[in-house]
């Protein structure tokens, strides 16, 4: 997530003690919103806890009720659900005071992106309860109530039954954000929409094992988790492709304003590529260049070619004070390929380093060529 310093630049640094500050304050507006809501919802608790049962009491025997097996859980479970429920109904103002307190760290390009990423991870998050209860729960419960052994009455703990659904909510919950662990992905860096569709069978086999340890042991709920967590894979996929596109397209709009880094490097790029084409290398240089300082290793016959490149061009030239460094350098390369075949490797080096101070861009890459060759016959 990099950014160009000298139009995008976070916020100005601030000391530790002020984050831990400003941290601590946001902290304590997330606990104020949650017991607002929670206070809120306590009154209506055991209308709450009759509609979260509502799939399994529908699943149960006729004659048969929930029980409880505690003295206190009538009062503490309904408790419990309420500040639950208080908790999943905040995840947005969490979500939110946990972004202003990183937003002034990020560019701004970042800060387009993450608030639709909160957004919609949110949702998938609703939505993935919502899941759970209207699709997931009614099949679960039916299944296990039918599975009871002739002559077992089932009268579930109705504080058993809250730990269950929640477990299941959340699973479900965080199984529906894998568009958005798919997207962030790709947006960093670590992976590409090609790469993750070559790893579909092990995303598909990784599925049903998230799903094997995070439901019940029966194969309804854990098929059940694992078909959409595939499902939200491809559309993660589908929509990091737009949004590869999209930075691709991005970067074609800065490469063509004029004056910018990018259109700088395909200059250089384009340059680099006309001296490729002189010499006659098989290596595209515009792919491949990232410096002025670039070294592409040249065969035998293209170097052979590159020597009498430049001294046919020396030849044509008239004699200047250049024009006479242009010879020495010459004459050093000739040296050099003499040196090498009476094997005094030292002196034909030394002769190199003096090129790469003294010669043209194109002699100084001969030299580069030539000291690669020495150090592979070394």
């Amino acid at each position: 997530m990099s950014a160009n310093p000298s139009t995008e630049t976070p916020s100005q640094e601030q000391p530790l003690v002020a984050h831990l500050i400003e941290l601590r304050d946001r902290v304590l507006r997330m606990v104020l919103v949650v017991l607002a809501i929670f206070l809120v919802l306590f009154p209506f608790a055991n209308d709450l806890y009759t509609a979260i049962a509502g799939p399994m009491r529908d699943a149960l025997p006729v004659g048969s009720t929930m029980i409880s097996t505690k003295p206190i859980d009538p009062f503490l479970i309904p408790f419990k659900l309420s500040l639950q429920l208080a908790i999943f109904i905040s995840v947005p103002v969490i979500l939110y005071q946990f972004w202003a307190f990183v937003a002034p760290g990020l560019y701004k390009h970042e800060k387009r992106l993450v608030i639709p990423l909160l957004v919609s991870s949110t949702l998938l998050f609703y939505l993935g309860m919502a899941f759970a209860y209207f699709a997931v729960f009614p099949l679960v419960f039916t299944f296990l109530a039918s599975t009871a052994p002739e002559g077992v009455e089932v009268a579930t703990d109705m504080g058993s039954y809250l730990d269950f659904v929640m477990t299941l909510f959340f699973a479900f919950g965080v199984a529906f954000e894998v568009p958005i662990a798919t997207i962030i992905l790709v947006w960093m860096g670590i992976t590409t929409p090609e790469k993750l569709r070559h790893k579909r069978p092990y995303v598909i086999v990784g599925a049903f094992v998230v799903g094997m340890f995070l439901t019940p042991p029966d194969i309804i709920s854990q098929t059940l988790l694992a078909l959409p967590m595939w499902v939200l894979f491809e559309l993660g996929i589908i929509f990091s492709k737009s949004f590869v596109r999209k930075q691709e397209d991005d970067q074609e709009t800065a490469s063509e304003s004029p004056g910018t880094p990018a259109t700088a490097a395909a200059t250089d790029a384009s340059t680099h590529e006309d001296l490729g084409e002189m010499i006659g290398s098989d290596i595209d240089p515009a792919s491949d260049y990232t410096g002025p300082d670039r070294f592409v290793p040249l065969t035998e016959e293209e170097m052979e070619e590159e020597l009498d490149a430049i001294e046919a061009e020396d030849d044509d030239e008239e004699f200047s004070e250049s024009e006479s460094e242009v010879d020495a350098v010459q004459a050093k390369l000739e040296a050099i390929q003499t040196l090498r075949k009476a094997g005094d490797v030292s002196e034909a080096r030394d002769l190199l380093y003096e090129i790469l101070e003294e010669g043209d861009e194109d002699q100084r890459r001969v030299a580069r060529n030539i000291l690669n060759q020495l150090d592979s016959d070394a």
